[in-house]
């Protein structure tokens, strides 16, 4: 069977509308397209990704005739998916061995949030709502809750257990896509509940989310940060952002770190991570209250994610 060893997951680089929130009222989300540090970070990703394929153990004879260096990647239809796509291509497109395939998959579209959206006093009481309601659940006015998003990705995960029955499937399945849509389709693959989703903080754009096969099964070897990891003094101190982001690039490359661009790396990364951090620290409040005691007496359920249900474990049994 034709099973890729590797799985990554990568968010878009920088949008327009994660710099300025009011780009959405006037440009359709499907149109938004890469800042300049977003096309950046998407080329910083793509030099990383020639590293991580220059690896000696890709250098090894073909498992089952698959290359190794055979890469198929799975683009979300929207701008900034398909330029973030483009670029990280142009890092490995002229790497001796590399043969890549492109597919474009409608549904690996980020959350629907509605079409053109409303003022920022309106969104701010939708988020607000959100937040009480919980965000797996609740569905945003003519357009999707991340619920809706996990039955479009079972969907999905269909149709590429069908690719995995050939023998010829590359060896690397990279999938360029979106924060919320990276997370449940972990969710779903791992089997996390709701609560577990609940408590997952957003990740940083252009970073490889990376599972390894075992055998049948994958492991996620990339650590996700939780609310409970966000400690307020990182938010405001550069040199534990740098520090995050070689470690970061150490861990998900699996590659010696001084073979890398890594000042570039970090320049391309680190005003985006601290912007996420910022941001983080404001929607912990509301996650704080919605995963607080109920004042009723009602349990609410666990929200504590268990980091050993990202192991091979709770991987999918089959493929079929």
């Amino acid at each position: 069977m034709g099973k890729p060893t590797y799985i990554l997951l990568v968010r878009h680089g920088e949008s327009e509308g994660n710099c300025n929130k009011e780009v959405n009222r006037f440009v359709a989300n499907h149109k938004v397209a890469l800042t300049t540090q977003g096309h950046s970070q998407a080329y910083s990703a793509g030099r990383v990704l020639r590293d991580f394929l220059s690896q000696e153990c890709f250098d090894q004879p073909p498992e089952n005739d698959v290359n190794r260096r055979s890469v198929v990647f799975y683009t979300s239809p929207y701008l900034r998916a398909r330029q973030t796509c483009n670029n990280i291509i142009e890092g490995i497109k002229d790497l001796p061995g590399v043969t890549y395939d492109v597919h474009e998959e409608p549904r690996m579209r980020e959350q629907d949030f509605g079409n053109l959206q409303s003022t920022p006093e309106e969104m701010d009481s939708i988020w607000r709502e959100r937040a009480e309601y919980g965000h797996f659940f609740y569905r945003i006015p003519h357009g999707e809750s991340a619920a809706d998003v996990y039955d479009r990705i079972a969907s999905f995960n269909e149709s590429l257990y069908r690719q995995f029955q050939n023998k010829d499937f590359p060896n690397v399945l990279i999938l360029v896509t979106h924060g919320i849509w990276a997370r449940v389709f972990l969710m779903k693959w791992f089997r996390w509940t709701y609560e577990e989703f609940e408590s997952l903080r957003n990740i940083p754009n252009c970073q490889y989310l990376i599972m390894k096969r075992y055998g049948s099964k994958y492991c996620l070897k990339t650590p996700l940060e939780t609310w409970d990891d966000l400690d307020d003094d990182e938010i405001n101190n550069g040199n534990e952002v740098a520090k995050e982001v070689v470690d970061e690039v150490k861990y998900n490359s699996k590659v010696n770190v001084d073979d890398l661009d890594i000042q570039g790396v970090i320049e391309a990364q680190k005003d985006a991570i601290r912007l996420l951090k910022a941001k983080d620290r404001k929607v912990r409040e509301a996650f704080n209250k919605i995963s607080s005691p109920d004042p009723n007496g009602l349990d609410r359920g666990s929200t504590k994610f268990k980091y050993d249900n990202q192991s091979q474990v709770n991987s999918k049994d089959s493929f079929v």
